[in-house]
């Protein structure tokens, strides 16, 4: 319906703000399909990042998982060692066979138990003779011993063990004291600083 103008009363007045939202809707379609894309590549970056953190949890979880039951076996295996240890190499020689079946057989399942360890990921920390990590090892005491450098582990008074990258338990240690120091931080202080890796560490 027209009126007597011709203009239909409906379609609103040439100032009318309704039209000019009309129009401007009616002229931003490539503007409408900017924002869509936009936000499928971020909803697509999100489903990426969620699916590489799960992929990450899972990996962790079946790494990590068994790590307090891991934990509680270590004792068994500590009481198998300790009860070896007491054993001297005369009475292995001297003993009856029974005995020595009995020893044997003590050895076969410290060795079984070490390897099923091994196959789930928790590794033995042995660390005689080597430097001295806080990561990896925890000192009780210090012996004196000028024939080997400054802290080196020279006693181990209970294995370590680690699972994965991570301690499971760090290694009891005995540390050397007034020895020479390692010849990496000797060689370290003796060399001048890098100017330009002073300048990266200030930077």
């Amino acid at each position: 319906m027209t009126d007597t103008n011709g203009r239909d009363p409906d379609a609103g007045q040439p100032g009318d703000p309704l039209e000019a939202d009309r129009s401007a809707e009616a002229s931003d379609p490539a503007q409408e399909a900017a924002e869509l894309k936009d936000r499928l590549l971020r909803t697509l970056a999100e489903m990426e990042n969620l699916r590489r953190r799960t992929e990450r949890e899972i990996a962790d979880a079946r790494a990590y998982g068994m790590a307090a039951f891991a934990r509680d076996v270590l004792s068994v295996s500590d009481n198998m060692q300790r009860a070896l240890e007491t054993i001297s190499p005369d009475v292995r020689q001297n003993t009856d066979a029974g005995v020595k079946a009995m020893i044997e057989g003590i050895e076969l399942t410290e060795r079984e138990l070490q390897k099923a360890l091994e196959k789930h990921g928790v590794t033995r920390l042995d660390p005689q003779g080597q430097k001295f990590d806080p990561n990896f090892h925890q000192a009780m005491f210090e012996l004196p011993d000028p024939s080997v450098p400054a802290g080196t582990v020279v006693q181990v008074v209970q294995s370590g063990y680690k699972i994965g990258e991570r301690v499971l338990r760090p290694a009891l240690v005995g540390v050397s004291r007034g020895g020479p120091k390692p010849q990496a931080d000797s060689q370290v202080a003796a060399e001048p600083a890098n100017d330009n890796a002073t300048r990266v560490a200030d930077a």
